[in-house]
């Protein structure tokens, strides 16, 4: 199954902001988005807890209202165009979707029959679904009586069931083990490769971001700070020389020397250097017989390739991985969506 119906970009924004207020404060979690999603991109949103990536993607979904700007999603505007919106897109979301007392293949199927399937074709995707997802030793129990986990994979396919053109994933991996999270993983690229949807996924398993998008967006305090592929973040970025020396005025004098390299940064803690340069694990040989014709001799030397974390501490002065540790407060916010 293909989808053809819309031929401009998948996502549009322009200007798009959302302020909600918190004990009297207006709080600004999305502030002048402008993004472009072309159809069939695989783009992860990475950002550290309230950074606005859930705000957005409820603003994109038709959840919650933008406060001003504009979106639209497969030719639809989020505002004035919700219905058919909602018709093209599946949203997968961090709470629980199903019914409580709701069978979990039930489910599926009347989540099917919502968005227009047959009763046999609801029926059959609910039983690709089940086998996809690894449910079937638990899809004939209520919803209530599932684990995290089995819950969360239920929820992934509730949104995969009609197939949609743009699909939303917000954290879906969160709560799954390793086998399921890897499972997960190639339902998406399957179903990416297999239909063409357009899939944007928020994640804090930053190996997940590597593995599966060809974008990596990142957003920090409502905005967007990176655009770009990861291979292409990281290598801006460079490889890590750690050079250790025996005392402080070595790596003084290595660090002065080192300096020279061009394109280049450099950081002095006691008994190391951090050589920070792109391309790095191929220039180590030569670095080093240049550190000893110098006279200076390294007890140790570590080479480390950049990872998506070390890119988010090079924009933001902090860790994505730290950040994500910190718990959000996302409760005026969802006390407004309730509303």
């Amino acid at each position: 199954m293909t989808h053809h119906n819309h031929t401009g970009p998948a996502i549009v924004t322009r200007g798009l902001t959302r302020h909600f207020t918190s004990r009297k404060q207006t709080v600004e979690a999305v502030t002048d988005l402008d993004l472009e999603i072309g159809q069939g991109e695989l783009v992860a949103f990475l950002g550290p807890n309230g950074a606005g990536k859930s705000t957005t993607l409820r603003m994109l979904t038709t959840l919650i209202p933008p406060t001003s700007g504009s979106a639209s999603v497969a030719g639809h505007d989020v505002v004035t165009g919700q219905r058919d919106v909602r018709r093209a897109i599946g949203f997968v979301g961090q709470g629980n979707g199903a019914g409580q007392r709701q069978l979990g293949r039930d489910e599926l199927v009347s989540q099917g029959r919502a968005h227009g399937l047959s009763r046999a074709d609801a029926h059959r995707r609910a039983e690709e679904l089940v086998t996809d997802l690894d449910l079937a030793a638990v899809a004939d129990r209520k919803v209530s009586s599932l684990s995290g986990g089995q819950r969360r994979r239920l929820d992934i396919a509730m949104g995969l069931v009609h197939l949609p053109r743009v699909l939303f994933l917000d954290e879906p991996s969160t709560g799954l083990d390793p086998q399921n999270r890897a499972n997960l993983q190639h339902l998406v690229q399957r179903l990416h490769a297999e239909t063409g949807s357009t899939v944007v996924l928020t994640t804090h398993y930053l190996e997940e971001a590597d593995a599966l998008a060809g974008r990596v967006i990142v957003v920090d305090h409502g905005r967007v700070i990176a655009d770009d592929s990861a291979a292409r973040l990281k290598s801006g970025l460079g490889d890590l020389v750690r050079v250790g020396f025996s005392s402080p005025a070595d790596a003084a004098r290595a660090a002065s020397r080192l300096e020279r390299v061009p394109d280049s940064r450099v950081e002095v803690d006691d008994l190391s250097v951090d050589l920070r340069v792109r391309d790095g694990s191929a220039m180590v040989g030569e670095l080093l017989a240049d550190l000893g014709a110098d006279g200076v001799r390294p007890t140790r030397v570590e080479v480390a390739r950049p990872t998506l974390d070390d890119v988010f501490l090079d924009l933001t002065g902090r860790s994505l991985r730290e950040a994500q540790s910190t718990p959000s407060d996302t409760t005026p916010l969802e006390s407004e969506v309730a509303a």
